[in-house]
């Protein structure tokens, strides 16, 4: 059964409605783990070869709103893999020393050396959002972001970083479905703060941020993908197939042994 994502086109701003956020003619829980498995094997497996071969990197990006799943998705995505292979970055606001510098600088810091993967928790894309939805940066600047950071990422796929950018898109009755569950299940109280409701209440604002950032960077070298979330295990398999095809496609390989090496002898 076919269920992929598919890259945003430059040329159509998603409509980001609620009926958005579920998969249609979606399979059973039994099956979908099943297509799970499949998908995690195929990326733990080269996962193992991209280390090797070391020419490339991976820079996987997940961004959402809050409770979409950014979590969930590292965890079951992720869970095969080797992880001296994987680094995880979750980007909070800004401290003084990071406010002193470019929005990228610290960014860019974090980008993967080759052979690794690295998954950003949240990432730049902040800086096109919560300054915009706050009146803190005009059209202007906002549309400078824009080339700027296409510019930041066309550079990084020049010098073999792989990019995937995730935007796990979940409806608006889910997200207080989850924030409610964080507030009654005491194991999850801590995820909670009191930000969350506030921009709740921007929920258009959001959503409009949202639908020009995907639109004005999802490029052929670092493309989008709108990722359905109100389905945990759907939006799951949909991150884990895209990684996996990708990486496919690269033409991996492990190096050959120095020349002689495999006529030495153990004693």
């Amino acid at each position: 059964m076919a269920l992929r994502a598919r890259p945003v086109s430059p040329r159509s701003r998603p409509a980001l409605s609620d009926r958005d956020a579920r998969v249609a003619h979606v399979p059973s829980d039994d099956t979908l783990e099943r297509m799970m498995d499949k998908q995690t094997d195929r990326v733990a497996d080269l996962q193992k070869v991209f280390y090797a071969d070391g020419r490339y990197a991976l820079l996987v990006i997940l961004q959402g709103r809050d409770a979409s799943g950014k979590d969930g998705v590292i965890k079951k995505v992720f869970r095969d893999v080797n992880p001296q292979g994987v680094d995880v970055t979750g980007f909070k606001a800004p401290s003084e020393d990071e406010r002193m510098h470019d929005y990228l600088w610290r960014v860019h810091a974090r980008v993967p050396p080759r052979g690794m993967f690295g998954v950003f928790n949240r990432s730049h894309y902040e800086e096109v959002l919560v300054p915009r939805v706050h009146g803190l940066i005009d059209r202007a600047e906002c549309t400078r972001r824009f080339r700027q950071i296409n510019d930041f990422e066309r550079m990084l796929a020049e010098n073999r970083v792989v990019i995937l950018k995730f935007f796990l898109h979940m409806s608006k009755k889910e997200q207080k479905k989850q924030l409610r569950e964080r507030l009654e299940d005491p194991t999850k109280n801590w995820k909670f703060r009191e930000g969350d409701l506030d921009d709740r209440k921007l929920w258009d604002e959001f959503t409009a941020a949202y639908r020009d950032l995907l639109t004005r960077c999802s490029t052929s070298w670092a493309p989008w993908y709108i990722i359905p979330a109100d389905d945990k295990r759907a939006r799951n398999l949909l991150v884990a197939r895209t990684i996996a095809d990708r990486l496919a496609t690269l033409n991996l390989r492990y190096p050959r042994a120095p020349k002689g090496i495999l006529k030495l002898k153990i004693t």
